[in-house]
């Protein structure tokens, strides 16, 4: 497979919840990949919750899932946590590729979206000196 050279950060869609170019981190040392969302509730087999985010005013939706698991996540500062995981698509440089995605309050975070080693792996080789080489990429071609 032909691998791809993305940044540290880039911006990505989301084409299952209408959202474009948000921003997201890359980050070799996450495993898994997590975007921020808050009001999370388990009710009657399905999921909701909000993303939100205060900077991106494409980036506020409810969203419902009936397909979700529950896992532990180790986060950065070592503690373990139980969060939700939802299998989702996030479109790079005009491709969709299928990803799975905790959900977790990341208010505190600069980013919305961190995109972990699991997703990369296989697919891109990350440069860290770079910056939003999809999102170029899209701008040029459109």
């Amino acid at each position: 497979m032909n691998k791809k050279i993305i940044g540290r950060i880039d911006k990505a869609n989301f084409p299952d919840f209408g959202l474009e170019n948000i921003p997201v981190k890359i980050d070799t040392g996450a495993y898994t990949s997590s975007i921020h969302c808050t009001n999370i509730k388990e009710e009657n087999g399905k999921l909701t919750c909000i993303f939100t985010a205060e900077k991106e005013e494409n980036f506020n939706k409810k969203i419902t899932f009936a397909a979700y698991k529950n896992v532990i996540v180790k986060s950065s500062n070592g503690i373990a946590q139980k969060r939700y995981v939802i299998n989702s698509s996030i479109e790079l440089f005009g491709k969709t590729y299928k990803i799975d995605l905790s959900l977790n309050d990341r208010s505190n975070m600069k980013f919305p979206v961190l995109i972990g080693r699991k997703f990369l792996n296989g697919k891109f080789i990350v440069d860290p000196a770079l910056e939003n080489i999809s999102a170029k990429k899209q701008n040029t071609s459109s």
